[in-house]
């Protein structure tokens, strides 16, 4: 099992990317009053039929030919589900994938955050072809980065370029740390 949600966002994220999607959208919102903590990931990507996302949660399912086992997704529900929160996944082939995890906030079976800066920084910078809306929200507080606009800006200069990478990384690291304050996800 993962031991901190950024490495299911990560995982979930892999899997868009795979599924040939030109945007994911990845939200993450934490609301201290409803003590919840929801993770949303949209993708545009090829989509599932109703099988395959009946099949999906189950851990011996896989498209993968390398093994004959899929555990990113039911390791995800798994989290959601132990730590009093809900799973859903939806999906439409040729349109593409929602999948919606929810938490107990102070649940004491919630997994950590972890490196959530991390996580994104990988994402954007080792896909640099594809596009990512991130957004980050803690109570009334947000921040949203969205790699079209980095790339208007940038134009042609690569986002692994190591200015441009450490760039994005202390970006991502000064703007969630700014939008949790001292509150603890």
């Amino acid at each position: 099992m993962m031991t901190e949600l950024s490495l299911n966002i990560l995982d979930i994220v892999e899997n868009s990317v795979k599924a040939g999607a030109a945007l994911t959208e990845i939200t993450v919102s934490a609301q201290t009053a409803k003590n919840l903590l929801e993770i949303i990931i949209k993708d545009n990507g090829c989509g599932m039929s109703e099988e395959q996302v009946k099949s999906v949660i189950d851990p011996f399912y896989t498209t993968r030919t390398t093994r004959k086992v899929g555990l990113g997704v039911p390791f995800f529900k798994e989290s959601a589900e132990l730590a009093g929160g809900s799973f859903f996944i939806e999906s439409k082939l040729s349109v593409g994938t929602t999948v919606r995890a929810t938490y107990e906030l102070d649940n004491i079976d919630r997994m950590p955050m972890g490196d959530l800066t991390a996580t994104i920084h990988t994402l954007v910078t080792m896909h640099e072809e594809k596009d990512f809306l991130f957004t980050y929200k803690v109570n009334e507080n947000e921040f949203v980065l969205d790699t079209r606009q980095l790339r208007e800006i940038l134009g042609d200069i690569s986002f692994k370029e190591y200015e441009v990478s450490n760039y994005i990384k202390d970006y991502l690291k000064e703007n969630i740390s700014s939008v949790t304050g001292e509150i603890i996800i």
